[in-house]
């Protein structure tokens, strides 16, 4: 009896600590990049955002992450005069715990610079 209620007790504590992660991503052209008209600055900048749900209550929504992650990127990266982001892309993971639920959001994107028309 004793044995069970040990592999019991160690079963519910390895329930308790394990976690389970989810990874999603999209992938968004924002300019037009048709025509040779244009030339990267800047390759695969980035910006971060995270939150933490406790029984599913907290942190922010999944649109406002994705707002802060850019922000940040912009903030870090400001862009000039005829520059634009180009092959955006979102990635998430999702890390779940018993009652947690982390999610973090990576913002990356490319630069370019339009070179200006000749009128």
């Amino acid at each position: 009896m004793k044995k069970v209620l040990q592999i019991s007790i160690l079963a519910v504590i390895a329930i308790f600590l394990s976690s389970c992660a989810m990874h999603t991503g999209y992938m968004n052209n924002s300019a037009s990049l048709t025509e040779a008209n244009f030339s990267y600055v800047k390759q695969s900048i980035s910006g971060y955002a995270e939150a933490m749900y406790v029984f599913g209550i907290g942190g922010l929504e999944k649109e406002a992450l994705v707002q802060e992650a850019k922000a940040q990127m912009l903030k870090e990266n400001p862009l000039g005069p005829n520059q634009t982001l180009a092959n955006i892309t979102v990635n998430w993971k999702n890390s779940f715990f018993v009652i947690v639920n982390m999610s973090k959001v990576t913002v990356t994107a490319d630069v370019v610079e339009f070179k200006p028309e000749n009128d």
